[in-house]
């Protein structure tokens, strides 16, 4: 079993509690419920097989932030799928922001937006047995990353699970089967590391089980393809702002050998943003301190995204 009693100190989906989430209403199919009352069917496809897509959004300053990007990629997730949302973009958005308006919200929440095929005749694999209308499920909760995080880094462990391709899964669908990810950061947590560091097929460097990852090397920013990883929309703000900053980003293959030898190392999430990771597998990166290059790239962050 794995504990929770550690969650609180180090994890890359870390948060700081706040009482005023205990009551939050949770958004269920238009309509609007205390957190121990939201409930879906056991027959919902989500929770029978996984079958859906999702997304985590930001709020910041009455702002949320990359919407337009986080619901092009949630659409497209539904698209490939066949899952038809029943919902425009401009009703899902105005569903978020009532849940957000109900709830009195205008800054630091983070929202987890849900969409499954919904509820089933019967609990199997096949589509055609859904019953007609998409379920969807918007999470608004009071939501800060931990500072011992950003102060202190993260330390990751190269896991044993590898990142597929699109001809095995494809993982740009921000699908709700996470388990190959939730194996690999099991294998993270029990090594006694924060997040699991994922290989792709070849053994190069892919991403993190729940965030991508990115070395510098003397003042170049590294990180993978792309082939490989999720289509992170916060990877590819600090991909866009180091650039337009003037510095040099490689998106290509590179070893653990060269990750170990990095000067710097950090991951990128929607929650966390911009996180330093300060070891790998026991070993220390750099100076074993979040480094000058990882802060630049996280002011420049704040300044273009969070005002």
């Amino acid at each position: 079993m794995v504990s929770n009693s550690t969650v609180s100190q180090t994890s890359s989906q870390g948060y700081v509690d706040d009482t005023r989430n205990d009551d939050v209403l949770i958004y269920v199919n238009g309509g609007l419920f205390k957190r121990d009352e939201a409930k879906i069917s056991v027959f919902d496809a989500g929770f029978v097989l996984g079958d859906g897509v999702w997304e985590g959004l930001r709020l910041v300053k009455g702002r949320i932030l990359a919407l337009d990007d986080h619901m092009d990629r949630l659409y497209e997730g539904a698209n490939a799928i066949q899952l038809d949302i029943g919902m425009t973009r401009q009703e899902l958005v105005a569903a978020i922001q009532a849940t957000l308006d109900r709830n009195g919200m205008t800054d630091g929440a983070h929202i987890r937006l849900m969409v499954t095929r919904g509820r089933k005749k019967t609990p199997n694999q096949d589509p055609r047995f859904a019953l007609g209308q998409a379920t969807i499920v918007i999470i608004a909760e009071y939501k800060a990353p931990k500072p011992e995080s950003k102060a202190k880094g993260l330390t990751l462990f190269t896991s044993t699970i590898r990142c597929s391709g699109p001809d095995v899964f494809d993982l740009r669908l921000n699908s709700h089967s996470r388990l190959n990810f939730i194996q690999a950061l099991i294998q993270a947590i029990n090594a006694g590391a924060d997040e699991a560091l994922m290989l792709d097929p070849h053994g190069f460097v892919a991403s993190c089980n729940s965030t991508n990852f990115f070395i510098v090397r003397k003042g170049e920013l590294w990180t993978s393809t792309g082939r490989y990883n999720f289509k992170g929309i916060t990877r590819g703000k600090a991909i866009d702002l180091y650039r337009k900053d003037g510095g040099t980003v490689r998106e290509h293959d590179f070893t653990l050998a060269e990750v170990y030898s990095a000067d710097e190392a950090f991951v990128t999430g929607t929650l966390g943003g911009i996180t330093p990771v300060v070891g790998i597998d026991g070993r220390r990166i750099g100076d074993g301190k979040p480094g000058p290059v990882t802060a630049h790239i996280a002011e420049l962050y704040a300044l273009a995204m969070l005002g």
